[in-house]
């Protein structure tokens, strides 16, 4: 009992720190909900009161849903991040197991390139890639949106890294079954690396659900905007002086966000936790 008493006195300075540090993080976010629930006096009121003193919840959210297609805006989202996701799984699982695994004349080399890719961001390719959408014909449709992010090399080397950490033994046993590299990665190697495919969906989902920059290049009308730009189609159209329909707008944008992290926070820890820095 003492020593559990001495272990929580130790732990306490520790816990009101990350307290206090989660409370910052989390204070645009609650204010974002608190503005979205007042009337617009409330909100540019001379004090701070995060508790409206006047519900505005039906006006502000209702101001939304009648003026944008909400509903639209989120299901490109979710085929925009969902399409990403399972092309980045798809080529940075096999390509982190080759690197990680796999013997073979100039992987080194490889393994430089995807680091010096990490240092490349994604403003530099914008124009290129932009020019050849447009000779193609395809600017303002899903493969726009999702074609220019279907290599991740942030997670060729968190696979990588990940699959470092596996044992031999379990690769050379699959070998000795008969099973080919590409049955190895999918059948084997793919089930031991789910928290590590959890974690990189989290960042995956959550950089693309609130990415602006490209969707504003190559998208031009309503009929594929991604949440994130629906929110400033309506600040430009219709929201300009309804501020608390514009938190409200926000706020139910990034609400799918929030419970699929709360859904996966357990297997998202786990995977940060487990992949290693191995070298």
């Amino acid at each position: 009992m003492v020593e559990r008493d001495i272990s929580w006195a130790r732990d306490l300075p520790r816990l009101a720190v990350l307290t206090i540090l989660g409370l910052l993080l989390l204070l645009p976010y609650i204010w974002m909900v608190s503005a979205s629930l007042k009337p617009a006096d409330e909100i540019f009121a001379a004090t701070l009161n995060l508790l409206p003193r006047r519900l505005w919840v039906v006006e502000n959210f209702g101001t939304v849903f009648e003026r944008l297609p909400v509903l639209l805006y989120l299901w490109n989202g979710v085929v925009v991040c969902g399409g990403i996701l399972v092309f980045q799984l798809l080529f940075a699982i096999p390509a982190g197991y080759a690197l990680a695994k796999l013997e073979f004349r100039g992987r080194e080399l490889l393994l430089g390139a995807v680091m010096l890719g990490l240092l490349v961001p994604p403003h530099v390719p914008a124009l290129p890639l932009y020019a050849g959408l447009s000779a193609l014909g395809m600017l303002d449709t899903y493969t726009a949106l999702i074609a220019p992010s279907t290599i991740s090399v942030f997670a060729i080397f968190l696979f990588r890294q990940f699959f470092k950490s596996l044992p031999d033994d379990l690769i050379h046993a699959a070998r000795l079954d008969g099973m080919g590299e590409m049955a190895i990665v999918w059948r084997v190697v793919l089930p031991n690396a789910w928290p590590a495919a959890t974690a990189f969906a989290i960042f995956s989902v959550v950089a693309h659900w609130n990415d602006l920059f490209w969707p504003l290049i190559v998208v031009n009308s309503p009929a594929h905007a991604t949440p994130a730009l629906g929110v400033l189609f309506f600040r430009t159209t219709e929201g300009d002086d309804d501020f608390g329909a514009l938190m409200a707008a926000a706020v139910i944008m990034t609400t799918p966000l929030v419970l699929a992290f709360l859904l996966a926070q357990r297997r998202f820890v786990e995977g940060i936790a487990t992949t290693g820095l191995k070298g």
